[in-house]
């Protein structure tokens, strides 16, 4: 069971959180790059507009789906026997941190860009905290391989 627990983990966040983590990242150049369309004169970029809308929808919807990701890292981690190991408490805080930046930051930023309070400010903001959830991931992901000071063997 502890196999087929971890393969889902694992599957989840790969298409759960790899798609927001992409999505997020091409979020501020894309609205640079309309910003720029925009404000030379030149219409604005309606086909960069859109892009804009499905990057956002991209990341509001697969943040939702991301969810399965932590339950089944319960799950699984409850059938291995290391819920209070440090390296995976660590891991829970940082996901929570994640989930937090994105929630707070990062969707409403995009939400805002979206609705027409742009600048380059903003962008440079979002991109920020677009980092800072990437890094977030990033280091759970490491966690999660090196485990330090686990003895689980898995």
């Amino acid at each position: 069971m502890t196999k087929f627990l971890l393969a889902v983990h694992v599957i989840a966040a790969i298409l759960a959180i790899g798609p927001v983590a992409v999505a997020a990242s091409m979020f501020p150049p894309a609205a640079r790059r309309v910003l720029a369309a925009g404000t030379d004169g030149a219409p604005a970029d309606a086909d960069g507009t859109g892009t804009l809308r499905l990057l956002h929808r991209i990341c509001r919807v697969y943040a939702v789906v991301g969810v399965v990701v932590p339950v089944f890292g319960f799950a699984t981690a409850g059938e291995m026997g290391v819920l209070g190991s440090a390296w995976l408490i660590v891991s829970i805080v940082l996901t929570a941190l994640a989930a937090l930046v994105l929630g707070a930051l990062v969707l409403p930023a995009q939400s805002a860009l979206l609705e027409g309070g742009a600048g380059p400010e903003r962008t440079a903001r979002l991109a920020m905290a677009t980092g800072v959830f990437n890094l977030l991931w990033a280091t759970v992901t490491v966690l999660m391989i090196v485990r330090p000071g686990s003895t689980t063997g898995a």
